[in-house]
């Protein structure tokens, strides 16, 4: 029995290419830098982390710490300049472009029918995610809102799917977790034990996915998830 719906976040509750169309000038003035952190940010989703670990700071301290020292590797750079640059034009820079965005229609009706059905909401980003749901104006749907980073690892890793488990106080089974990635979301959630579900919705904002990750529910429309999950 679903106890639980989780979320991704982007290309989940809106669709990507709104905010690219946002960040797209910033990449065309830093190339370099944004390239650098493509390819780290591929190489950290890549590492197969398998230990159960606890979201602490200090675990939250040693990806961030990570992450700047492998992208500064990359480019020749002073790690603490990279980390204040990811600061200022990633972290902080993209979470102001979310100022008008819009999510996929039908979200908000059908969190509150979960909610109604007695469902735990939960949300699970490899960003941070507080500010932008704000922004999107989500803010008090959530049981749980949880950021990947702040677990020590990225998705498809199975370490922030068990954090997440733990906070809400649910075998992992009992979660459906929602996303658009087969690879990130759908692979990651079922590795973990969890329920599945996939998004797509167009090349512009879920991608056309050649395989679905083993997702146990595909859907196009938010109306459908809310029949798969309450009927």
């Amino acid at each position: 029995m679903i106890k639980a719906v989780a979320f991704d976040l982007d290309g989940t509750l809106y669709p990507n290419y709104r905010l690219y169309c946002r960040i797209f000038p910033s990449l065309l003035l830093h190339p370099r830098f944004y390239s650098a952190f493509n390819v780290i940010r591929h190489e950290l989703h890549s590492l197969e982390e398998t230990e159960n670990t606890n979201s602490t700071t200090a675990e939250e301290t040693s990806f961030y710490d990570k992450q700047a020292s492998l992208i500064a590797d990359y480019l020749k750079r002073n790690r603490e300049e990279i980390r204040q640059k990811l600061e200022r034009m990633v972290y902080r820079g993209w979470e102001k472009l979310f100022s008008g965005i819009k999510t996929f229609p039908h979200i908000k009706e059908v969190l509150t029918a979960f909610h109604t059905a007695g469902l735990k909401l939960a949300l699970l980003s490899d960003f941070p995610p507080e500010r932008k749901i704000v922004l999107l104006e989500l803010d008090g749907f959530f049981d749980l809102i949880l950021c990947s980073e702040k677990t020590g690892a990225l998705k498809p890793s199975g370490v922030p799917f068990a954090a997440m488990a733990r906070s809400l106080k649910l075998l992992p089974g009992e979660i459906l977790y929602v996303g658009n990635s087969p690879r990130y979301d759908v692979e990651g959630a079922k590795k973990a034990g969890m329920k599945a579900a996939l998004i797509r919705r167009s090349p512009f904002s879920t991608g056309q996915a050649r395989h679905d990750g083993g997702a146990d529910f595909v859907f196009q429309d938010y109306r459908q998830l809310r029949e798969y999950v309450l009927k």
